[in-house]
């Protein structure tokens, strides 16, 4: 079927009663030669306009925007140029708003140039081409029960003339109309109207209340409304760098926000960026998302390749900034468009340019190319996951591959399977529980599982598939008996890993996990569970065996950490006694020295020395580090040799020469004198 969207004709009806030549309240400075005033001369009061020129004005920039940005197929009625302004002194009874709305009921009722060519094309199926259309009532209503009778009339109406189209060959009956009912009123006034979101009055009307100001404020809602119409979103472009008309040699920065449609942002929402800016103009919230100006390029060949292309409409058309870009545009040039990023390299996702007189927004590929090759399948989300189940995953695709299916099969109520239906269902079964990674899983690294994970995805079991799943089972309670190691990942965890009990309690959890997501597929899928949680359940003489096991493994870590304590106490004891002996020692050589230099005090008596050892030559000393027992050594040898009586020759030599064989010299007559001496051998 060819559908036109509600957006194909839209239809405004804007009240011309008297009402609407009332003043909005809000005024506009009309006088604004305030420096070069002659004085005397009065100045000039401001104006205001009616409640008309709002309506034709915002209507008139709705029909702008949608211009903008889709200048073919679309509809929008052009009668108001040939309206005057409202009378004022006409009597408002002669004027109603109905004739309008029955008026457009009737414009949408007929068939356009471009339903014509669809029609057309499909011939005999002209029935297929939808009509569907949109109508936009600016008005002042009394109350909430008048907007609820201009309701009822655009539902009547269109009833009567789907009975007449259906009849004829130039008119279409309307299957889907949008009423927007716009009430307006003068600004510093109360609203006699409430706010209504949309509401679905019948199969074919559906009709939305929105009360607004006149003046800025009407115009503001009809910038909203056409963005929710056509699907349109909003870009700010930040940092335009615009010289100032007073004062040519210096610039200043402008804002200039965008109205284009919002498949220029589907690339942020699918990374899932988050650079929506909320922007609050008179009174109304709306989202836009912030880019910021770059230094322009007038080369586009080396820009990067576009996604896509779309056309732009200026929100604020007549205003300076908006105008000097879309000079600067137009004159050829092309603006880069980046990313605020507050760390890293700066994102250019966007680029503006203009083609054959009209300005396009480019969106540019900020991720890998589709020309490049694939990605690894390492680079997962959040980083490089190096433990896909890669063979797995081939093995699962391999089981769930798509097949031609020729011979028809029936369910047990006997109505046809559907052979995708039937490939979907299995799907499903197979991924209710698939880990991706290595290191997420247990139970599917284990050579001992894979007989109970191949068959228990399966819709029905057999009772030789019941008898496997518990055989393995069954050797799977005979591995936690014997204690042998699990295929534990120890990725991202210190020291030795979870212990062997606990090792066990998670592949059991990660069993029942499995089974227990397929246990509604038949009744001996629950043999299965059954099996397994009575496995579980263990006897009382094991659960003691495991006590004592865990306890036996709590000794053992006391005795080792005893004995650890132990070694650290013994070597704190050893430094300190042998601290006390070097301390000792010092004093009992200062004691000797004292002894030596005195010559009035006796001998000192031999002492035993205070730390009994075995006699070791003097060391030599060596280039080497030495140890403390070799300088404890020295030094007590040292001490010990100072307390003997010392050889009288000794004592009375000079430079260690002392008069050998004295007696001999005088008996054979020699001189002798006191300098002659003999060394000593």
């Amino acid at each position: 079927m060819k559908i036109f969207s509600e957006s194909h004709k839209t239809v405004f009806v804007v009240d011309h009663c008297p009402y609407m030549a009332e003043s909005c309240r809000q005024h506009v400075e009309f006088d604004m030669l305030v420096k070069n005033r002659t004085q005397g001369i009065i100045p000039l009061a401001p104006i205001s306009k009616s409640l008309w020129t709002c309506s034709v004005e915002s209507s008139m920039e709705y029909c702008r925007i949608m211009y903008d940005i889709f200048p073919f197929k679309k509809l929008l009625m052009a009668a108001l140029a040939a309206v005057g302004p409202p009378n004022p002194r006409a009597d408002p009874e002669c004027c109603s708003i109905l004739h309008g709305l029955v008026a457009a009921v009737e414009t949408l009722c007929k068939i356009t140039e471009y339903q014509h060519e669809a029609r057309t094309l499909l011939m005999e199926n002209a029935e297929r081409v939808g009509n569907r259309g949109r109508i936009i009532c600016i008005t002042n209503a009394k109350s909430d029960s008048h907007v609820r009778m201009l309701e009822d009339c655009v539902q009547e109406t269109i009833h009567e003339h789907n009975k007449l189209a259906a009849n004829s060959d130039h008119l279409m009956q309307i299957q889907k109309c949008e009423l927007v009912l716009i009430h307006t009123y003068p600004v510093g006034e109360d609203s006699l109207v409430s706010d209504r979101t949309k509401k679905e009055l019948s199969p074919v009307l559906t009709s939305e209340v929105h009360s607004v100001r006149a003046g800025r404020h009407l115009a503001t809602k009809l910038n909203i409304l056409v963005q929710q119409h056509f699907d349109l979103a909003s870009t700010t472009i930040t940092n335009i760098p615009m010289k100032e008309e007073q004062h040519a040699n210096t610039s200043a920065n402008y804002d200039v926000e965008l109205l284009h449609h919002k498949d220029a942002h589907v690339d942020f929402l699918k990374s899932g960026d988050n650079h929506l800016s909320g922007s609050s103009r008179e009174g109304s919230f709306k989202e836009t998302i912030t880019l910021k100006w770059c230094t322009p390029r007038t080369n586009n060949i080396e820009l990067h390749y576009c996604t896509g292309a779309y056309r732009i409409s200026p929100v604020d058309v007549n205003s300076r900034p908006s105008s000097c870009l879309t000079n600067f545009l137009l004159n050829g040039r092309s603006v880069l468009l980046e990313q605020p990023r507050k760390s890293g390299s700066k994102v250019i996702s966007h680029m503006l340019s203009s083609h054959g007189g009209e300005i396009f927004l480019h969106v540019l590929s900020s991720s890998r190319s589709i020309l490049e090759d694939p990605p690894s399948i390492s680079e997962g989300c959040g980083g490089r996951v190096t433990d896909y189940r890669i063979t797995d995953f081939g093995e699962f695709m391999r089981e769930n591959r798509l097949t031609p299916f020729l011979d028809p099969r029936y369910k047990i109520d006997g109505s046809l399977e559907i052979p995708l239906e039937r490939a979907k269902d299995q799907l499903e079964k197979h991924t209710r529980y698939w880990p991706m990674i290595i290191s997420q899983t247990t139970i599917f690294n284990m050579q001992a599982v894979v007989p109970l994970a191949s068959v228990i995805v399966k819709e029905s079991l057999t009772e030789e598939d019941v008898l496997n799943c518990q055989k393995t089972i069954y050797n799977l309670v005979d591995m936690e008996r014997k204690n042998d190691p699990l295929p534990i990942s120890t990725v991202g965890t210190r020291g030795k890993g979870p212990k062997r009990d606990e090792q066990y309690r998670i592949m059991w959890n990660e069993l029942e996990t499995l089974v227990r997501a397929h246990i509604n597929n038949s009744e001996k899928h629950q043999r299965v569970l059954e099996c397994l949680m009575a496995c579980r359940s263990k006897p009382p003489e094991e659960e003691e065996r495991k006590k004592r096991g865990r306890k036996r493994e709590d000794k053992e870590d006391k005795s080792e950490k005893a004995v650890k304590d132990y070694e650290q106490e013994k070597s704190w004891q050893d430094s300190e006694r042998l601290k006390g002996i070097l301390e000792r020692g010092k004093e009992e050589l200062a004691e000797a020295e004292i002894i030596k230099d005195s010559p009035d005090s006796p001998e000192p008596p031999n002492k035993k020395p205070l730390v009994e050892m075995d006699e070791t030559p003097p060391v030599e000393k060596s280039k080497g580090p030495v140890s403390l027992l070799s300088l404890w050594s020295n030094r007590i040898n040292t001490a010990n040799s100072r307390k003997h009586q010392e050889f009288a020759g000794r004592l009375n030599s000079v430079n260690n020469r002392a008069e050998l064989y004295q007696h001999l010299k005088e008996e054979n007559g020699m001189e002798t004198t006191e300098n002659g001496k003999a060394s000593r051998q």
